[in-house]
């Protein structure tokens, strides 16, 4: 069901002439697709003002709106005739009140025009990509990083479009047997820019711009992830002209794998091998982690598959959740070749009963140490 024409623009049955335009040019003001680039709810709501003002300010279809509502309307053909109006119909109908409200000239002789406004063209987006290792992702801080980008060249210089007056768009009303209609197009001059090149800088191409070479300082958080994306914000391509922003940098993270720990979420895994002989009888072992060196005690009589947990020794969470946790996998080592009085020695032994496997209730199995690890 349509909408009250009066509810739309906000006044009552009763409002004057005076009332519905002053209504209209608020509702216009706020809901203009120039202030709102893309916004589909917005136009949506410029077209229903626009319609409700089409039928309001005109005594006529206001009364038969009056006394019948929107069925009034029905059946009936051409601009106002009930159906929902398009952006066209809308700037050609009233283009005194869009040049009363934006400061622009409107035509009704089939002249092009355009409306004064400060275009602020920008630039591209820079996409790279930057290899990080755990060291970096663990430390996280600064990291700089060389890139090209295009940029205004030294000594060139910008005027106002001629064409189109420095609003980047040609717009052009011309009367038809249904009324007047307008088009509105980029510029073709100044490819809607709303500015020319007036003198061209050494090596610059026919837009004054060169590519330059830059060092740009990224900020890496803490615990990023492979194929995070960190933006720079002014860090891509100069758009030409004065009135242009430059585009921003995308920074793609790509994560190095480790030769020493194996990544799982925030948890790091280490793979740490020891003889036979300091499994018997017990040993320290230095290890080289990201967060410096750690030192661990192995009691005499370690078990190959033992899991040594080192709480908040892996990957700091990027959200601010903690630090995850080192887990260190003991293996024994098995010599492959043995020289003779090696192997008299564990043949000599082969069946006493210190050499023969007796787990007790307190040793674990493999997928006890894994439940217990993940509960």
């Amino acid at each position: 069901m349509k909408k009250d024409y009066y509810e739309i623009l906000g006044i009552s049955r009763t409002a004057t002439a005076a009332e519905i335009k002053k209504a209209y040019r608020k509702k216009a003001i706020e809901y203009h697709p120039d202030k709102n680039p893309g916004d589909k709810a917005a136009e949506e709501k410029f077209k229903e003002a626009a319609e409700a003002y089409e039928i309001l300010s005109d005594p006529d279809k206001r009364a038969r709106y009056d006394q019948f509502g929107h069925d009034a309307f029905q059946g009936a053909g051409g601009f106002g005739g009930g159906h929902h109006m398009n952006m066209e119909d809308i700037f050609s109908q009233f283009g005194d009140i869009f040049g009363d409200i934006f400061g622009g000239g409107f035509s009704s002789q089939g002249r092009s025009y355009s409306r004064q406004s400060t275009v602020r063209s920008r630039g591209s987006d820079l996409r790279v990509k930057l290899k990080i290792t755990l060291e970096d992702i663990i430390k996280g801080g600064e990291k700089k990083i060389k890139i090209k980008r295009r940029v205004k060249a030294p000594g060139t210089s910008y005027t106002t479009c001629h064409q189109c007056g420095g609003s980047g768009r040609i717009s052009r009303i011309t009367n038809t047997i249904f009324g007047r209609m307008q088009t509105t197009g980029t510029c073709n001059v100044c490819g809607g820019t709303g500015q020319i090149l007036q003198s061209r800088g050494n090596g610059s191409d026919a837009q004054g711009m060169i590519t330059k070479e830059d060092v740009v300082s990224i900020n890496l958080p803490k615990g990023v992830r492979n194929g995070v994306q960190l933006r720079v914000g002014g860090k891509g391509n100069e758009a030409p002209g004065t009135n242009g922003i430059p585009g921003d940098l995308i920074v793609q993270l790509i994560e190095q794998s480790d030769d020493k720990f194996k990544r799982e979420g925030n948890n790091l895994h280490y793979d740490l091998y020891i003889s036979m002989p300091e499994a018997v009888l017990g040993t320290d072992k230095i290890i080289e982690t990201p967060h410096g060196k750690i030192k661990l005690h192995l009691e005499p009589g370690t078990q190959s598959g033992k899991i040594l947990r080192l709480k908040n020794k892996g990957v700091p969470d990027l959200d601010g959740y903690g630090t995850g946790d080192m887990l260190i996998n003991v293996n024994i080592w098995v010599p492959k070749k043995l020289d003779k009085e090696q192997k008299e020695f564990f043949k000599k032994h082969f069946n006493h009963p210190n050499f023969q496997p007796n787990p007790g209730k307190s040793e674990k199995s493999f997928f006890e140490k894994i439940h217990d690890m993940f509960s």
